[in-house]
């Protein structure tokens, strides 16, 4: 059974190009709305701003901005007034560093970057201070690892490569509720990867 509604293409991963749709999505309570959605939708946003902790007026305005650039898509069914949402895509990703060299989209790519990042590691201090009140099970599985391999460019890009094909081994239940066994919850991972020697001084 699909999760899509009949007549609705499967909904793919985005990669970002267009500076204005970077900028767009570059705001906590949009990206917030597009988690809401990912764990639950459709929404309208009224329902919305119950899960982001926003006005419903205000997540209105945020849910038309991000459907003004491609994020997400009326779901239909709504009555009266009630507009339902829902994702226009699975996921999103950028190149920080422009291909083409235009700089307008690297800035862009660099601002969304950083609200990405600041998002993320705050998020990774809340579960540290949290942490303890887990079950005992959650616990277990929660936590934190720093690891150093040597590798070439071409070897990094291929690792990369080989641990987006092992998430994606259960990315079809972010679409289909109906692939995920009885007990599973979100569960999220925050990948770091980066050259170490970066953070040395550098030598004179």
């Amino acid at each position: 059974m699909s999760f899509e509604p009949e007549g609705v293409a499967p909904r793919v991963h985005r990669k970002l190009t267009d500076p204005k749709a970077m900028r767009a999505v570059a705001h906590p309570t949009r990206l917030a709305l597009l988690e809401a959605l990912s764990r639950r939708e459709p929404l309208t946003a009224t329902e919305a701003a119950q899960m982001v902790g926003e006005s419903p007026t205000n997540c209105a305005f945020h849910l038309r901005t991000l459907a003004k650039y491609g994020f997400v898509e009326e779901a239909g069914g709504g009555a009266g007034r009630s507009r339902p949402w829902r994702r226009a895509h699975i996921g999103f990703s950028i190149d920080e560093i422009d291909p083409s060299g235009d700089p307008e989209t690297t800035i862009a790519a660099t601002a969304l970057s950083t609200v990405l990042w600041d998002i993320w590691l705050e998020r990774i201090r809340r579960v540290s201070a949290i942490r303890s009140a887990f079950p005992e099970h959650w616990n277990k599985i929660t936590g934190a690892a720093e690891s150093i391999y040597y590798l070439t460019p071409e070897e990094a890009e291929t690792f990369q490569e080989e641990m987006t094909d092992l998430l994606f081994r259960y990315r079809e239940r972010l679409e289909d509720p109906s692939l995920r066994p009885e007990g599973a919850i979100p569960m999220e991972l925050i990948q770091f990867t980066f050259p170490a020697d970066a953070l040395r001084p550098l030598e004179d």
